[in-house]
């Protein structure tokens, strides 16, 4: 699409979907007259889907198959999670597999909001659709069917950007990398210009960030689904003077950390080769943190750093506009690690934040949850059989009806997990906390390197309408205060987005 104006773009969908198997089923739904829910029904939706579709027809399909009240558009990313397409194709929009997003901004950037930040503001404008404007061309649609609009931006960047390098983070071997670090003034200047921009140039209703990051030891250990392929343990982040000088101020013996590093290195590369140590790897593991403290106050400081952003966003929210909602996306790493479960107390995170959306994807979280204990398994628990390293998971992150290690790929998390999830948020956000959501998976594409050893992808257990409603409904039933239907509307089934509906009207 080289060029496109508004009204055209609001036609493009009554063309691509007429005749499409699913027109009666919307039409049979449109006659039901289903009932509105009182909580926030949301769905992230990248700006792809409404060029291919068009604006109408999509809040229309959203709102009658999915229930949806709440749209959660793509306002910046560079990743495909959240913008572009995905194979397989789903059975609407265009079958085409946009490997090579340009990414940035999906709304029109307003330098005046950006002060130092290295780079040309403009340079972030997203190309892959001109002319339209995410925000701008959205909102009177949401407004006259009585839907929300809460921008949705991700923590990701375009480095090839003129500049862009003074953002990025360094590893431990003192390389700078493509990730970007909390600690560094022009990156949280940046993001401090996004939400300035977008609260202040349109009429949104709240914003969502997301961050998909953990510290520099709980990364190096392979602590995270797909940890075995990360990398090289050297390649962890962040040791940019910003968070050197930090760390000194707070009394971490910077000068002993890279020797700790360099010590957890070697046990990783062990375990990886299956080269146990003379005292197993469990107290191998608990003398190198005995020995080498600074490698948690290390770990710390990065969850400490990236709150204070997060407090920094609240607070350019609440004071440009009060009422505008600030939420947080909380990565589904915490499903699964305990430390990282740790870091992430939702009474603290409830200060910078008016709701938490918890990424409880149990349809694609078999596999990562496989992944995770077979990359973990080979490190801190490589003494035990990894049946054993699953049932102790299970067991203390209260999960009690989970399919064991050799049939978690294939029977995927149930919805009793999303039930003990939300319960566990509730009460750990404590009295006035923040509102929790839970984020349902709906076709979340699954990854080769999501099939740990002996697991078969073809006998993966992939969504279905009755998942995603037993789910929802579970998620509901322990007091959920909504759902974001996730990741993305372009890789969804449209039967299986009509399980939220099903789920959603049955207790409205």
């Amino acid at each position: 699409m080289d060029s496109i104006n508004r009204r055209q773009f609001l036609k493009a969908g009554s063309v691509a979907t007429a005749g499409l198997p699913f027109a009666a089923d919307l039409l049979a739904t449109q006659a039901a007259a289903p009932r509105a829910s009182s909580k926030m029904i949301a769905i992230q939706i990248g700006a792809v889907s409404f060029a291919d579709e068009g604006i109408e027809e999509c809040l229309d399909i959203l709102k009658e198959r999915g229930a949806v009240n709440t749209v959660m558009p793509a306002v910046y990313s560079n990743s495909r999670g959240t913008a572009g397409r995905h194979k397989p194709y789903p059975g609407h929009g265009k079958n085409v597999e946009d490997l090579s997003i340009k990414g940035g901004n999906y709304a029109t950037v307003h330098p005046s909001f950006y002060k130092d930040i290295s780079i040309d503001p403009l340079a972030t404008q997203a190309t892959d659709h001109p002319g339209f404007d995410v925000l701008r061309d959205l909102i009177p649609h949401t407004r006259k069917r009585g839907m929300k609009v809460i921008g949705l931006f991700q923590n990701s960047f375009n480095e090839k950007l003129p500049g862009a390098d003074k953002l990025f983070s360094f590893d431990f071997n003192g390389k700078q990398t493509d990730a970007l670090c909390f600690n560094n003034p022009y990156h949280r200047r940046f993001l401090t210009g996004l939400v300035d921009d977008y609260v202040n140039s349109y009429d949104i209703d709240g914003l969502i960030y997301v961050n998909e990051t953990q510290g520099a030891f709980t990364d190096m250990i392979g602590a995270r689904f797909r940890g075995r392929e990360r990398g090289l343990p050297g390649s962890r982040t962040c040791f940019c003077q910003y968070c050197i000088d930090k760390g000194k101020a707070q009394g971490i013996r910077v000068d002993r950390l890279k020797a700790a590093f360099q010590e957890a290195e070697k046990l990783v590369a062990a375990g990886r080769a299956h080269q146990k140590p003379v005292d197993g790897f469990y107290v191998s593991f608990w003398r190198l943190l005995l020995r080498n403290p600074e490698l948690l106050q290390w770990e710390h400081l990065y969850h400490e750093s990236y709150r204070e952003v997060y407090k920094l966003m609240y607070d350019h929210v609440k004071a440009a506009n009060k009422n505008c909602q600030f939420g947080l996306h909380i990565w589904t790493n915490t499903s699964m690690n305990p430390i990282y479960r740790a870091e992430q107390d939702f009474a603290e995170l409830s200060k910078c934040a008016d709701f938490l959306k918890l990424a409880l994807y149990n349809n694609c979280g078999g596999p990562r949850m496989a992944s995770y204990i077979q990359s973990i398994g080979d490190t801190v628990y490589g003494d035990l059989p990894l049946q054993e390293v699953t049932q102790f998971h299970y067991r203390v992150l209260n999960y009690p009806s989970e399919a064991p290690f050799a049939g978690v790929s294939e029977a995927g998390l149930s919805a009793n997990y999303v039930y003990q999830e939300i319960k566990r948020a509730r009460a750990g956000r404590g009295p006035g906390g923040a509102k929790i959501l839970a984020g349902i998976d709906v076709d979340i594409p699954l990854s080769q390197l999501d099939i740990v050893e002996g697991a078969k992808m073809e006998n993966a257990r992939l969504t279905t309408r009755e998942r995603v409603r037993d789910a929802t409904g579970e998620a509901l039933r322990a007091g959920a205060d909504g759902i974001v239907i996730s990741r993305k509307y372009s890789e969804m089934k449209l039967d299986n987005l009509s399980g939220i509906g099903d789920a959603v009207r049955s207790m409205s």
